[in-house]
């Protein structure tokens, strides 16, 4: 009897809570409403420029042609190269026997790169001071490159916060492509000789893409965005453009930004001869071996670097009285969809990421005076570039008044850092109004035909608007266009 009650108790409150709940769906009470978010507030179109102080554009370079912006330009406008012969040395190998590092040099199919320079003298990286000290154990090679540019870069710009809110308004977004392989082949190394407990306690951060843009930001104190991009060949223009976006939608009033690399070593260098990317035709010739549209390419040369500037909203730029030497008007991206390494045959990938930094920027064609170009010196890549290029410029191209180049004939392919450095040429050319040549140019690809050509020497003339591509492994790309300050 009690279990009958029971029953009927459970089942008259089971009949009321579905009533309650069919109700409830129909008809919901004035507290359960959905709430409606207002609007959000519109956004100033916020103008990005790249600054300095009265004498010197806020831009870091070290690279192949030197440590420093006025070497690097001077040997690049000049007609120098960075190219040298390969050396077991380079390699990295020291904690391996002397036998295998030979037999790794002889089984390695290119014997070039485009290294930085190291030493104390003007023009060089001083290891003692950027790497040595005992501060510096968790700093590998390629966050060293990053932490000289930038120091570079921000006494040139004139810009050392010491103030709160403007530490907390300025950001960092440094990228690598690969980062510091030579740590962790050594690190492989203490496995096999079963010494794992001698592994540094600093071997992560060592390795770490973002520990570049991390160690500037610690360095100086910038509270701001903290960013580190990484897709291969397109990470340095990606930063940049990144940067770029931060400070359009108020995240920051100043970005450092750019790219950095450091990958001669055996292992990466292997693996790029194994991909047969590699340039192996001039072995016996450095020099020549990075031809960026040239009819004799055979691959890029392996190089090395990093380019870090300043980036800053005009109207902060205005108030501190800081010069202004470009604008950064369009940031054009794109994938290819197509392969892992190779840009499809009808470039549509770059011809998107250009047609997108032109819209961006609000300019037509006819009114980019200079291109940058990615041209790495492969036989495939230089010519779907450089017919992507003449799709989008079309009678312009050939009209003589486009001017291109590609400054991988001198500093060889510097990777994560190539989309940076080649943003600053860019930028340098607006400046003092020289466009580089395309060092070991001599028999230009047959794409090449009715007035198009890339420059064989260095050209003075006024350059108003310029591009810079950046393509890269994966089917990444990336285009930043500068204009003059105005």
């Amino acid at each position: 009897m009690a279990r009958n009650n029971l029953f009927r108790l459970f089942s008259r409150h089971t009949f009321h809570f579905k009533r309650l709940l069919s109700s409830s769906s129909s008809s919901p009470p004035p507290s359960f409403e959905p709430f409606a978010p207002p609007p959000p507030l519109p956004l100033p179109r916020r103008r990005v420029v790249v600054t300095g102080s009265s004498d010197d554009v806020g831009l870091g370079l070290v690279t192949p042609l030197g440590c420093g912006v006025e070497t690097t330009w001077k040997r690049l406008i000049g007609g120098e190269c960075g190219v040298r012969a390969l050396t077991i040395e380079d390699l990295k190998m020291s904690n391996f026997d002397e036998e295998t590092q030979l037999r790794t040099f002889e089984q390695l199919t290119s014997k070039v790169a485009a290294i930085v320079p190291q030493g104390s003298g003007q023009g060089m990286f001083n290891e003692e001071m950027w790497m040595n000290s005992k501060e510096h154990k968790s700093i590998a090679r390629f966050i060293a490159y990053a932490l000289c540019a930038a120091d570079e870069a921000l006494k040139d710009a004139n810009w050392m916060p010491t103030e709160k809110d403007e530490k907390e308004m300025t950001g960092v977004s440094i990228g690598g492509g690969i980062g510091s392989i030579s740590d962790i082949l050594d690190a492989s190394q203490m496995i096999c000789e079963k010494r794992l407990r001698r592994l540094s306690p600093f071997f992560i951060p060592r390795i770490l893409i973002n520990m570049a843009s991390g160690h500037v930001s610690m360095k100086y104190g910038f509270q701001g965005p903290n960013h580190a991009a990484v897709t291969a060949c397109a990470t340095g223009a990606h930063s940049i453009g990144d940067a770029t976006r931060m400070i359009q939608f108020g995240d920051a009033d100043v970005m450092v930004a750019g790219g950095t690399e450091s990958s001669i070593d055996a292992l990466s260098i292997a693996g790029f001869c194994r991909s047969r990317a590699l340039s192996t035709k001039y072995n016996s010739s450095p020099q020549e071996a990075s031809r960026p549209f040239d009819s004799g390419r055979d691959g890029f040369v392996m190089g090395e670097g990093s380019g870090v500037l300043v980036l800053e909203e005009m109207e902060h730029a205005k108030r501190r009285g800081a010069k202004i030497y470009a604008e950064l008007r369009g940031y054009g991206m794109s994938g290819d969809a197509y392969h892992i390494t190779k840009p499809h045959i009808d470039g549509r990938g770059a011809i998107l990421a250009m047609t997108r930094a032109l819209k961006q920027s609000g300019l037509h064609a006819c009114q980019v005076n200079y291109i940058n170009a990615h041209a790495t010196s492969t036989p495939l890549g230089d010519a779907i570039e450089a017919n992507a290029i003449k799709s989008v410029f079309s009678e312009h191209a050939t009209s003589g008044s486009l001017t291109l180049s590609s400054t991988k004939g001198a500093l060889g392919h510097l990777l994560g850092a190539a989309g940076a450095v080649e943003a600053i040429f860019t930028v340098l050319s607006i400046h003092k109004g020289v466009a580089p040549l395309t060092l070991n140019l001599t028999e230009p690809d047959p794409v090449f035909i009715d007035g198009f050509k890339p420059l064989i020497s260095s050209r003075v003339m006024p350059i108003r608007a310029a591009l810079s591509n950046s393509f890269g492994f994966g089917g990444t790309n990336a285009s930043l266009l500068f204009t003059a300050a105005s």
